[in-house]
């Protein structure tokens, strides 16, 4: 003990100054998180329109909707039929006249596209070549990346959750996307704040990524919005 002890004088400016560096490194990590994530937020906030603003968007050329899960049963997530209802929305308020379903469709038993093509076409009549499948939208990035490269989108109106808006949009917008989002309505789920939370971490990395600009996980032949989604089906 008298050996520790000892120790522990000898070293005890040097374990502050140690413990001080520590607390500055940290410090500067948390401001630097907290301050990318204000950054993404304000950066896109302008560009988010609310239910009832239809009439602000510009006339898109794709309604963008994001995949959020299907159940074991095959139909959409709660989070994801929000999604699409809200696409429904704005397609009968003539924003746009088709729509862009990405999500992921990385396996042969899971197919979210599709899920979300179904439930579209099993609530309005929409004709089926208006309705573009990504079977490779595997992220919020991978997705607009391939929007912009696969499918030519140049203007499209994205509907995710509010939160996710401003990562969609800044991600979009950082790709030369001339994009908007408009939210569903629906603002709280169950564990909802779990993914807000997680949403901040996932703001600072889509920053990181976007000044990476890595090529997504597929790329293929172009399929261009202003043709025919038929090509998209499996």
């Amino acid at each position: 003990m008298n050996t520790i002890g000892s120790w522990l004088k000898k070293h005890k400016k040097g374990m502050k100054r140690m413990v001080i560096a520590i607390g500055v490194l940290a410090g500067l990590g948390i401001a630097l998180i907290i301050g990318l994530n204000i950054y993404v937020v304000q950066y896109a906030k302008g560009y988010i329109y609310q239910t009832g603003q239809e009439d602000q968007i510009q006339q898109a050329d794709c309604i963008l909707v994001l995949g959020a899960g299907m159940k074991a049963d095959g139909t959409p997530s709660l989070m994801l039929k929000d999604r699409l209802n809200r696409a429904i929305e704005l397609y009968e308020a003539g924003v746009s006249d088709r729509f862009l379903l990405t999500g992921d469709h990385g396996r042969t038993n899971y197919n979210e596209v599709q899920g979300m093509k179904d439930y579209i076409m099993s609530r309005i009549d929409v004709p089926e070549d208006k309705i573009f499948m990504d079977h490779a939208g595997f992220s919020t990035y991978e997705s607009m990346y391939r929007a912009r490269d696969v499918f030519e989108v140049k203007n499209p109106v994205i509907v995710t959750q509010k939160y996710h808006s401003y990562r969609a949009v800044y991600a979009a917008r950082t790709l030369g996307l001339d994009a908007v989002a408009a939210p569903n309505k629906r603002t709280k789920y169950r564990n909802g704040w779990m993914c807000e939370l997680r949403e901040v971490a996932a703001r600072d990395k889509e920053f990181v990524n976007l000044c990476i600009q890595p090529k997504p996980t597929y790329l293929g032949d172009k399929i261009p919005i202003s043709g025919s989604g038929l090509a998209t089906k499996d």
